[in-house]
């Protein structure tokens, strides 16, 4: 069973997929891996606390998310006394859903700004329905179902996996920005690095995520890893939509499709997308993901 060492819960989360990236800087002499949409960093998160990798970047453009990892990693006394201290009830469910409603007028850089929104995505992460920030409380408003808001919520252990995640600050890079200025600001700078694109999923982004992507937005993401990105190492994941073989099909890339589990209100075997630079070795694949079908460059 792969072992999660994110705080966070997240749909659709690459977790399972952590063996063949490990493979993947093995076997590509890699030194630094980079998530220019973060979520809740599964992957870069095992890797830099199993020293796979020297350092880790993590970019993502959802304010919330951004200050959940900045809060946790950099403020890490203050979010455990946020954990320690607040207690798991609807009025606090209530009073961290206003917070998220109200979050484009804290400020990221301020700490204390930082600690309110990065909490509440935390707190709402671990009492809704999938981890999904939009979605509703485990258990109903009415807290009368099988399972209660706590269900998820072991403020012990999960207090352990930030001040382990914490130790490793001086490894971590936290970003803030759209994806295409992370590419342009921050990757091209790096060097023997790997790069995971994991984009919003194009049919069902608007349901699972704050912030999702248009159709325009996944075209321009696109254009901007093709110019971008040609010497170096990548990979990307997708839903399996057709609209994202016609966007990727003129690039002439390597792909595989492969069965992922992700759990969406109950777990489900999905198929996904994953697209290969040109300069990547890709390695053994099939001992590590069971693929559906493949297509050569």
């Amino acid at each position: 069973m792969s072992v999660n060492l994110s705080p966070l819960r997240y749909p659709g989360g690459k977790n399972k997929v952590y063996s063949y990236i490990k493979h993947l800087v093995e076997i590509n002499s890699l030194t630094s891996y980079i998530e220019p949409f973060a979520g809740g960093a599964a992957i870069a998160i095992k890797l830099i606390l199993r020293d796979e990798v020297k350092r880790i970047y993590l970019n993502d453009f959802d304010p919330s998310i951004y200050c959940f990892w900045k809060s946790a990693i950099f403020y890490t006394d203050d979010f455990v006394d946020l954990i320690t201290n607040t207690p798991i009830n609807m009025d606090e469910w209530h009073k961290q859903v206003d917070i998220q409603k109200e979050k484009m007028k804290l400020n990221p850089s301020d700490k204390n700004d930082c600690l309110t929104l990065g909490f509440s995505t935390f707190f709402l992460n671990r009492t809704n329905r999938s981890g999904i920030l939009k979605a509703g409380v485990i258990g109903g408003k009415k807290q009368n179902g099988n399972y209660k808001m706590n269900c998820r919520f072991n403020k012990e252990n999960l207090i352990r996996r930030i001040r382990l995640i914490a130790t490793k600050r001086d490894s971590i890079f936290l970003y803030n920005l759209d994806a295409i200025q992370f590419i342009n600001q921050v990757i091209k700078k790096t060097r023997n690095s790997l790069t995971f694109f994991d984009p919003p999923y194009y049919d069902k982004g608007p349901a699972l995520y704050t912030n999702f992507y248009e159709h325009q937005d996944h075209v321009h993401l696109a254009n901007s890893i093709n110019e971008n990105m040609k010497n170096r190492y990548w990979l990307l994941t997708y839903d399996t939509a057709p609209q994202i073989q016609n966007i990727y099909e003129p690039f002439h890339l390597k792909f595989l499709e492969y069965y992922l589990n992700y759990s969406v209100s109950r777990p489900t075997k999905g198929k996904e997308f994953m697209y290969f630079s040109k300069k990547i070795d890709a390695g053994s694949y099939q001992d590590y993901l069971k693929v559906a079908t493949k297509k050569e460059a």
